[in-house]
């Protein structure tokens, strides 16, 4: 077990764990739960976002089918291709350490190949818990994905709050404790009221991981590009209300490039700095080498 102790670096009063630590397993995460520490997950998708992530102490990484909009410009998750997320998983595997990986399975698509991952996440309730329990039967570790799985994205007439009527939130209650006793190790609850994601968190014995569902879940996930507003103005969506951008990077990527344009159409950039030196003579011999012959 990976314990957060003395052992954990101190970042602006914040403890931090060691990025050394033994890569955090499956009861590790469950084991969180009952002791109250809050999950922290953030979406991943290559080895630098990995290794940033990795840093700041992050518990998992999930390569989410999220990577069709904010990475490969679809304008949904649902062109995202089973070889999409293998790719970009292997990196963030090679790109971490301490976090548990976990990887989407994306839409219609429900086989598993080695990349690493030591989880994958599945959207759906009752009618997925069957798929769930042949998973974990064979030893593939499962996240369940309720209320707003963007997978269903059509069924579900665009990207609205689930869960709002009596009925609806009984259903997604009966959905996350069917994934429970499919053999899921924790659940994602995405774009529901506060309140019911409360209440699930309090009926379920596996985490919850909350993205727009308050702070009562026992864990939060973003994605990175819009924690750190990063090339959004790429992407013709518009800024969920979930999210809280802790810095504005495309802004910051945005204003470096236009500087070394400006610089290299300017004449400014390479300087000597940046340049390398040869020595005199050996320049000289060189012309005197190549010259090309005079015209008689």
């Amino acid at each position: 077990m990976v314990q957060q102790s003395a052992h954990s670096e101190l970042t602006m009063g914040v403890t931090r764990p060691p990025v050394t630590a033994a890569r955090l397993t499956v009861a590790d995460i469950q084991d969180m739960k009952p002791r109250g520490e809050k999950i922290v997950m953030l979406t991943a998708y290559d080895y630098p976002s990995a290794r940033l992530a990795e840093e700041a102490g992050v518990d998992m990484l999930l390569v989410g089918d999220s990577l069709g909009m904010v990475v490969l410009g679809y304008d949904s998750t649902l062109p995202v291709t089973l070889e999409d997320i293998l790719h970009h998983a292997r990196a963030v595997v090679r790109g971490s350490q301490r976090a548990l990986v976990v990887a989407d399975m994306p839409f219609m698509s429900y086989q598993l190949k080695e990349a690493g991952a030591q989880a994958v996440k599945i959207e759906g309730g009752v009618h997925m818990a069957e798929t769930v329990r042949r998973l974990v039967q064979v030893g593939i570790p499962v996240v369940g994905h309720v209320g707003l799985t963007p997978q269903s994205i059509n069924q579900l007439s665009g990207y609205k709050v689930q869960g709002r009527t009596p009925e609806a939130a009984e259903r997604l209650l009966e959905d996350a404790i069917s994934l429970q006793q499919a053999g899921a190790f924790a659940v994602v609850l995405e774009t529901i009221p506060a309140p019911l994601a409360s209440l699930v968190s309090k009926r379920l014995r596996i985490p919850t991981i909350g993205i727009g569902a308050g702070v009562g879940c026992d864990g939060q996930v973003q994605v990175w590009h819009d924690l750190l507003s990063y090339a959004t103005t790429f992407v013709p969506r518009h800024i969920p209300r979930h999210v809280k951008q802790y810095a504005n990077l495309g802004a910051e990527i945005r204003g470096a490039i236009e500087q070394y344009a400006a610089e290299v159409r300017g004449g400014s950039f390479p300087t000597t700095k940046e340049s390398f030196r040869m020595d005199r003579a050996v320049l000289s011999e060189v012309e005197a080498a190549t010259a090309k012959p005079a015209r008689g």
